[in-house]
């Protein structure tokens, strides 16, 4: 099955087009996973401005309106990253998972995302160019989960 290619949304100079795109808002609370030294940081920084506070780490515990998960093809299992993300999820959230572009950097094949979304319970809700190097692909829960 083709996945089609992603829109071509303009980030802006720094990441803004597609953060609004992808449906984040002031005052909502945000977990980044899988940050690195690879990420872009003019996107993170964008989330920010848009959600008004900065974006949670790893060790937050309460839920959350979105995460933001960085992913590279070397990262582990995909599928039990989402499951796992699934729980901290408010009612109405949704997961940005960002992959590289680049095969040589850890692209992750549409597909793959497709099929650990839907193990995990979520779909795909599109895919954004983020920024020159990475790609966004919007995941969510069906309404009525819980």
């Amino acid at each position: 099955m083709n996945t089609p290619a992603a829109p071509a949304a303009e980030p802006g100079p720094d990441g803004s087009g597609t953060v609004g795109r992808l449906g984040f808002v002031a005052e909502q609370i945000v977990q980044e996973l899988g940050w690195d030294e690879d990420v872009d940081d003019d996107f993170r920084f964008a989330v920010e401005d848009v959600i008004g506070s900065e974006l949670e780490d790893d060790d937050y515990t309460g839920e959350t309106d979105a995460v933001l998960l960085w992913w590279r093809s070397g990262d582990g299992d995909l599928t039990d990253a989402l499951v796992d993300l699934v729980g901290v999820l408010q009612e109405g959230g949704f997961v940005v998972a960002l992959t590289p572009k680049n095969r040589d950097k850890g692209a992750v094949d549409p597909s793959e995302i497709d099929e650990a979304a839907a193990t995990a319970g979520l779909h795909t809700a599109g895919a954004f160019h983020a920024s020159p190097d990475w790609r966004a692909t919007k995941l969510v829960a069906p309404k009525g989960r819980r």
